[in-house]
């Protein structure tokens, strides 16, 4: 496999190596690393199409509409700041 050099800030360059020694491992494969778990938006949208289908399928039994990504967000929102109970 051929390298390529790829400029960063020397900020960006330490940052990367720190993190590679703290994983015990070299910066060329922890830069693979993040860009094989760093999904690309066509990659992200197969992915909530293919999320969506399945809801609808599997949970919903019809189409997965505005309202339930609305009702989605509040159930977050109400579990991040742990008020769970007092949903509606």
């Amino acid at each position: 496999m051929a390298d390529t050099t790829i400029k960063v800030d020397p900020a960006v360059r330490d940052r990367l190596q720190e993190l590679a020694r703290e994983r015990g491992m070299s910066m060329r494969d922890l830069v693979a690393e993040l860009a094989g778990a760093t999904p690309t938006k066509e990659e992200l949208r197969k992915r909530y199409e293919e999320t969506r289908a399945y809801v609808e399928e599997h949970f919903l039994g019809r189409p997965y509409t505005e309202e339930d990504e609305k009702a989605g967000e509040q159930l977050w929102t109400a579990i991040e700041s742990g008020r769970v109970g007092e949903i509606q």
